[in-house]
């Protein structure tokens, strides 16, 4: 399957006022917007749009300074600029309130949005959610070297797009290498190569992964306890550098929260794993409360 055939009975659309946000959407009733992580684009969820989109309104997003998202000046509170674009694009479409799922950096800005914007939440997933101010001992953090390699591979990637770098960059993400398809490789690399995004990204990417102003907008996981929306804390059991116990951890802190791990993957459990991915999400987005 190519991300077009999945993709097909989609859209792609641009939308919002203050900020423009393209959107691959599929479905109708309850929106659903789904965030992807850092230096990614809403063909993080190109194999779950559809399938979700049968039950739902299905939102995949570019966040600004991605993919073919709007490309402001870059602020150092990137995360709040982020809950502002999603709240630009829920009041653009007259939509009061939104399911939100969060992969990475994604579940950050979920979680963000949550707190500071109960009201404008249904349920909340967060997919291997990044963004958490631990206190020491609480979890096993991803040693500081894990990230700068990380942080390295995305600079690579950026200052030379080439299908050698992005392949590197995508096959951190992947619990085996053979997942990153040649077109996933050609599809990032063309959005890498876009002047526009290309300038964004380095910025965006200098400022994240413990460096830069990226760590000054994390949330204390004391703060865990306010969330006062429906949480599903979404898990692998590959996921690089975090394992399933600091997802139990979110799920723990979090009241009322569900957990699942899902088995042979890594850090996009629903690129790996469309199929029980969307049941577990749509599972939990229908159970009654």
């Amino acid at each position: 399957m190519t991300i077009w055939t999945e993709l097909l009975g989609s859209q792609t659309r641009y939308l919002g006022e203050k900020y423009r946000t393209r959107v691959i959407e599929a479905g109708d009733g309850e929106p659903l917007l789904l965030l992807h992580g850092v230096g990614g684009h809403a063909e993080a969820y190109a194999r779950n749009v559809t399938r979700l989109g049968e039950h739902c309104r299905a939102m995949a997003i570019d966040l600004l300074w991605h993919g073919f998202s709007g490309k402001p000046g870059f602020t150092h509170d990137a995360v709040g600029t982020y809950v502002d674009q999603v709240l630009d694009l829920l009041d653009s479409e007259g939509i009061e309130r939104a399911h939100v799922e969060g992969e990475s950096l994604g579940g950050w800005v979920a979680l963000t949005l949550a707190l500071e914007h109960p009201g404008r939440v249904g349920k909340l997933v967060l997919n291997t959610t990044a963004g958490i101010k631990w206190r020491p001992g609480s979890v096993h953090e991803r040693p500081a070297e894990g990230r700068e390699a990380l942080r390295a591979r995305s600079l690579a990637a950026i200052e030379n797009p080439v299908p050698e770098t992005v392949r590197a960059r995508l096959e951190w993400l992947m619990a085996r290498p053979d997942r990153v398809t040649g077109e996933l490789v050609e599809v990032r690399r063309r959005i890498y190569a876009e002047p526009a995004t290309n300038a964004a990204l380095r910025t965006v990417f200098e400022n994240s992964f413990g460096f830069g102003s990226g760590p000054d907008r994390k949330i204390a996981e004391e703060r865990l306890a306010e969330v006062s929306v429906p949480t599903l804390v979404l898990w692998s059991d590959h996921n690089p550098g975090s394992g399933p116990d600091v997802g139990r951890r979110i799920a723990e802190l979090v009241p009322g929260a569900a957990f699942h791990c899902v088995a042979d993957a890594a850090h996009w459990p629903q690129w790996e794993q469309p199929e029980e991915h969307d049941r577990v999400v749509l599972d939990f987005l229908g159970r009654a409360e």
